[in-house]
Order: structure tokens, then sequence, then C-alpha cells
């Protein structure tokens, strides 16, 4: 029996869990450097649980800084079989108002070459398929789980990864909402490509802080105004997690979509002609198929 532990990455407004009992703090070391900081690990209705905040302790890590490699092999190393992002957004969508979540199913990737976005290199290639990028199963128990949080959420909806630390301007904001996007947050990417690289179903929940600068009654979205939802958003998302883990299989339930073994049919480079080094680097992203 493969035991459920379920990864929890923290972000703007949720930077603890309320109940956890913890068991350890992990400073864990990766070949890829330093995670965002320790992973707290222990028992939440008695299942085994990780979490790790994304922006570090203080909220002192801005979006282009994260070293999203590390946290995504941290959180494997340390045995996660299943990744919950938990993330602040603006919303493109009238509907979609300040205080209600959306269970993120689509990404645009916006951000720039900065970010780290593969653990494959020279010397070892990969291509996995994003084409549906989150894991529908976990996505939904998400969903159900806000629901019985009393939280409003919405099921599916495209994340517009952007670059930041800016806002968005004006002309930015309206065009995307030509293009039909539902949300704008600057975590998405690369750290869904990597769970997928990393052969983890991984599911986002997105909570609403602001309507970007696009609303005219709203106004200019600034960090005030974000400050203000994301408190009642965190207690939200705490309630939303305890329903989560309580609902979660004991033993793990297999992604739909075949995530745990999508590295079985995306590395192309032969064994006699991968790179050692890279190899060796790869052990807990990769090492099932590499070993």
């Amino acid at each position: 029996m493969t035991e459920t532990v379920l990864a929890v990455i923290g972000g703007s407004g949720l930077y603890a869990l309320d109940g956890l009992e913890v068991t350890a703090t992990r400073e864990v070391k990766t070949p890829w450097g330093a995670p965002s900081g320790p992973v707290t690990e222990g028992r939440l209705a008695g299942r085994r649980l990780l979490f790790l905040a994304r922006h570090g302790a203080g909220h002192a890590i801005p979006p282009g800084d994260v070293n999203y490699r590390a946290n995504i092999d941290a959180l494997k190393r340390l045995g996660a079989t299943d990744v919950l992002a938990v993330s602040s957004v603006g919303s493109f969508r009238e509907d979609r108002a300040p205080g209600t979540f959306t269970v993120v199913d689509q990404y645009v990737d916006r951000t720039r070459g900065r970010r780290e976005a593969s653990f494959f290199g020279p010397g070892l290639v990969a291509h996995v398929s994003m084409a549906r990028p989150v894991c529908p199963a976990l996505s939904a128990r998400v969903a159900e789980a806000a629901r019985a949080a009393g939280v409003t959420t919405h099921d599916g909806g495209t994340y517009l990864a952007m670059e930041g630390p800016q806002f968005g301007t004006l002309a930015e904001s309206e065009l995307y909402r030509s293009w039909e996007m539902d949300v704008v947050g600057m975590t998405g990417m690369p750290e869904a490509k990597l769970a997928r690289e990393a052969e983890l179903p991984y599911a986002c929940c997105a909570m609403v802080t602001d309507y970007d600068c696009w609303h005219e009654p709203s106004g200019a979205v600034d960090v005030a105004s974000v400050m203000a939802v994301m408190g009642r958003n965190g207690e939200s998302a705490r309630a939303m997690l305890r329903a989560l883990v309580e609902a979660l299989p004991a033993e793990r339930e297999a992604c739909p979509l075949g995530i745990e073994t999508c590295l079985d049919a995306a590395i192309i480079t032969p064994p006699d002609a991968r790179d050692p080094a890279l190899v060796a680097r790869l052990d807990a992203v990769a090492g099932r198929v590499l070993r």
C-alpha cells in the first residue's frame, strides 16, 4: 500500500496550517540549491502532510526568485505523492470576485527565462506532456473541499502566469481578458511544469484577492487592497485544507492521467548518451526511471 502524502505549497496569505500536529521540521538539501525554507512535516486529521511556504519566512522571496526546482525536489525527496498549490491571484472575470476560489485546470505561461523551468537539459533531454497540466481527480477533491468549507468555488479556469513583481498594466489586463483568461498570478509557472517532470499529481487552488486593474469600480490593484482580502482567504484556505485532508483516502489513488509514470514516455536521450552528473542530480525527481 502506498500511503497518501499530500504536500501543500502555501502562497501569499497561507504561511502555516492550523491543527497540524508537527512531527518534524526538515531542512532539505537538494542538487538544485536550497528550497524556500524548511518543510514542515506533520499529521492533519490522521494523514501525513508536508507544508512549504513558497515565499519563505516573512514573505521575503519574490516570485521570480523562488527556487521552484528545489521546492519540488524537496517535496518529492520527503515522500510527497501529491501536490496542492495554494496561490493568491487577480481575477479577469466579474463572477470570480475577491474571496472566491478557482480550481485551475489550464495555464498560459508568460514568465521569462530567468526562471529555471525544467529539471532536464543538456545531457539528458525529456519532454513531458503539459496538455492537461493538473490532476483532475485531485482538483475535483479540492473543489469539493472548498465548497464544504463554505467558499464560492469555480471548477476550472485558466491561470495566466506573469513575471512580476510589478502588477500588470491596464493594456495587459484588457489583452488577457480578450484571450479569455480567468485569473492572473506570478507563481503558477514553472511550478506546475516541474511537478509534472517529478511525476507528482498537482492541483492549484487560486484564491482571488482583487480584480487586477481592468475593473473600473475597483480601481488599480495595490498591496493594501490585496492584503485586506488575503487574511480572509487564508482562513478559508485552512478550512478547505482540513476538509480535503479528512476526505483523502489513506491509500493513494492513481491519477487518471497516469502522471505518476509520465517519464516512461518522456525521456528521449538513450542511456549510453546521458550525462552521469545530471542523472545523479535527478535521483529524487526521476530516480524511478533512471536507476
